[in-house]
């Protein structure tokens, strides 16, 4: 039920001012700097400056002292006393960055998730900000494709518990609770899929494999009370998101009774154009605007062209009228009416120094993302006292935070730094710290001082390669068609590895890399991502041993970009190819690599050792499936317990397997815990023949291992 005071607001306003609500613009068009001409970017718009004192939203106008100002001069100027919606990209913090979260995901750590938003949204709150575009819950399988960054992974299961715990701790249980924002959950849908991993390229996929994949997490951040939905660029069924009604209205509104707000991703409304879906503005702001996408963003087609729709019959204006509502009830939800600034705060937005408790939060969320892939007699931890090399592109860098980490942050902390504090800097020799560039600055390799390198290091007791790739290229627009570690470091790797030291390989990434190459010659290999601002603290903490690793990965690690794309639960196929009987060809194999990546979904390592046992499937009543773990070594650490199930025959192909479940458990040393689950009917279910959810009963194979590719299976019948 619409509130009174909205819907006369509503009933008061003209078109024009209605459909200037469902605008988004960036700050520069209200002319807080005199000294920039307005004249062209209005033109550019085709819009008249008095729209600006109607329009509903805010793109990227951040800072406290910039909120407060331009709300202030909005609400004088304003007709009625409607508020600025102020949102922003706060993807991985605000000020304090934290891990990206593809590494969040690697975490498997649901209330450090949860923190990671608390953290983010009472900073953004702090600089006036009232909306985030995040959680993205966006599927991925491509590592090519730059923005699987933003996202926790290739599960729908993990991305949907991920994306529950983002919400909440974003939006808190009363958005007007002071330190709390709005969720936008993006971008819907399926934008995790471009073909090629090429960033907005054709998306094009069977409505089962849409529904049971990638619709599940945008689904659950909805359940969880996600205040926005934004549209995706690509298309859905060959209709762009921000103009399928399907889509929009179906299935988000329909389907999942989702009665929040929608809006455009930048300028997609205008990009229905260049897409082939719309002849031009007129057409694009129709289709839009009857799909159900509420606001559009750096575009102008609402205003420019919605009225003469309305006036030709070819637009509802009841359609325009509930797009408004649903603006302005956020607007309340958020309290903007009784206060029009909420949390922005000067003080606390410029203080001089970062929140210690902030960084705190920040270091053990960063070690917690960390995922060990390979320890080889022991390489790690290091021991205090040891004479240390530290050579490689991201040896003493602080480009380390990752992309989208804005641009009000506090600095990183390097690998050397982190380093240094946990030993003394005479026993911390460094040698080719070059920085690597980034691909858009035409840059792709380091400096090859790979010689002086060895030379300077030889003598060492432990070397430690910091590679990977620049933050830069990682992120939007920022796909490749290779994920090979450049040339010169992969060449420094092997070099090190000639001294006959141990070699211990970092990697700082935003997206699983082809490491196959230096693989070998790491008797270690780090997973480090870009974990933030406390980057090198946390990383010292895990190689010191400070911080058992549990880290898991959320993402499969190719054995070749050849096998791209490879992710855990595929299909089998009618010609399976079976490990024991490699001379077999007509079967679905390669040539030339495994089928299986590298490295799978939820593998990593940790500084204790776990033993599995005593695996059972009791299916008196409720299913129950239990085993033993033992930490069998001499160390506190704490391991993630995984379960997988799989349908054996059913009315459509199924998964080789599904996470359904996962467990995290500390075990102190040589302890030994019983771990269960209850496989309940909804974790059974899937969407059958004609898009219908259903259970049907048969043979299931019941799985729980430490890692998908590594587990005891049972097979039951269940009924």
């Amino acid at each position: 039920m619409t509130k009174p005071f909205i819907q006369q607001l509503v009933n008061e306003m003209t078109l024009e001012e209605k459909l200037a609500q469902l605008t988004q613009l960036g700050p520069h068009y209200w002319g807080l700097d005199d000294t920039v001409d307005l004249t062209g970017p209005f033109k550019e718009l085709n819009i008249q400056p008095h729209v600006m004192n109607s329009i509903g939203s805010v793109l990227n106008g951040v800072g406290a002292k910039n909120v407060i100002e331009l709300q202030t001069r909005h609400l004088a100027s304003s007709r009625l006393p409607v508020p600025l919606l102020f949102m922003a990209d706060v993807i991985h913090g605000y000020r304090t960055i934290l891990p990206i979260p593809l590494a969040m995901g690697c975490s498997f750590d649901l209330e450090a998730c949860e923190r990671f938003a608390e953290i983010s949204a009472r900073e953004a709150a702090a600089a006036g900000i009232h909306v985030t575009f995040s959680p993205m819950t966006d599927l991925v399988r491509d590592p090519r494709w730059g923005r699987v960054m933003e996202t926790t992974g290739e599960d729908p299961y993990l991305n949907a518990r991920m994306a529950e715990r983002m919400v909440r701790g974003y939006q808190g249980m009363d958005l007007k609770d002071k330190g709390r924002i709005a969720a936008c959950v993006k971008h819907f849908a399926a934008y995790g899929a471009p073909e090629g991993g090429r960033e907005y390229n054709t998306v094009d996929m069977s409505s089962g494999v849409f529904r049971e994949y990638y619709l599940p997490a945008y689904k659950a951040a909805i359940d969880a009370g996600a205040a926005m939905v934004m549209a995706s660029f690509n298309t859905v069924d060959r209709i762009p998101a921000s103009g399928n009604e399907q889509l929009l209205r179906g299935i988000l509104r329909e389907e999942w009774g989702f009665d929040g707000v929608t809006i455009a991703d930048f300028n997609s409304v205008n990009e229905l154009v260049p897409h082939g879906a719309a002849q031009d503005g007129s057409e694009a702001a129709e289709k839009s605007l009857t799909a159900g996408l509420d606001m559009e963003m750096m575009s102008t087609h609402y205003i420019n062209h919605a009225a003469a729709l309305v006036e030709e019959g070819k637009l509802d204006s009841t359609l325009i009228d509930e797009a408004v509502i649903r603006v302005l009830e956020l607007k309340d939800a958020l309290g903007l009416f009784e206060n029009p600034f909420k949390d922005a705060d000067p003080e606390a937005d410029e203080a001089a120094g970062p929140d210690p408790e902030h960084r705190r939060a920040a270091r053990v969320l960063a070690a917690s993302s960390v995922v060990l892939l390979k320890n080889d007699q022991a390489a790690l931890p290091l021991q205090r006292g040891m004479k240390i090399g530290l050579a490689g592109p991201f040896a003493t860098s602080v480009q380390v935070l990752g992309g989208w980490s804005g641009t009000v942050k506090d600095s990183a902390v390097s690998l050397y730094e982190g380093i240094v504090r946990k030993t003394s800097a005479a026993d911390v020799l460094t040698a080719m710290t070059g920085e690597l560039g980034s691909m858009l600055e035409g840059v792709f390799d380091v400096e090859d001082e790979t010689e002086d390198a060895y030379n300077r290091l030889k003598d060492c007791d432990v070397i430690l390669a910091a590679v990977g790739e620049n933050q830069h290229d990682t992120g939007e627009g920022a796909s490749k068609s290779g994920l090979r570690l450049s040339t010169n470091q992969e060449k420094l790797i092997l070099r090190l590895k000639e001294t006959g030291k141990r070699v211990v390989t970092i990697v700082f990434s935003g997206r699983p890399l082809e490491l196959k190459p230096v693989l070998e010659a790491s008797d270690a290999l780090v997973q480090a991502w870009f974990l933030g601002s406390e980057s090198g603290n946390a990383l010292a903490d895990v190689l010191f041993g400070d911080y058992n690793p549990s880290g898991r990965l959320s993402m499969s690690f190719p054995y070749s970009v050849g096998q791209i794309p490879v992710y855990y639960n595929a299909y089998q196929t009618g010609r399976p190819f079976d490990p024991g009987y490699p001379q077999i060809r007509y079967v679905s194999r390669y040539l030339d690599c495994p089928n299986d990546p590298l490295f799978c979904f939820g593998y990593g390592l940790s500084y204790s050792s776990f033993e599995y046992s005593s695996f059972s499937v009791e299916n008196t009543g409720d299913t129950i499936a239990s085993v033993v773990v033992e930490n069998t070594s001499d160390i506190a650490g704490k391991e993630t317990v995984q379960l997988y199930i799989r349908d054996v025959s059913a009315s459509v192909v199924r998964p080789v397997k599904e996470l359904k479940g996962f467990l995290q458990v500390s075990l102190a040393a040589h302890e030994k815990r019983q771990v269960s689950f209850t496989v309940t009917r909804d974790m059974l279910m899937f969407y059958g023949r004609d898009n219908q959810y259903v259970f049907e009963p048969g043979e299931f194979d019941i799985m729980i291992g430490r890692n998908s590719g590594d587990h005891f299976t049972q097979r039951v019948w269940i009924g």
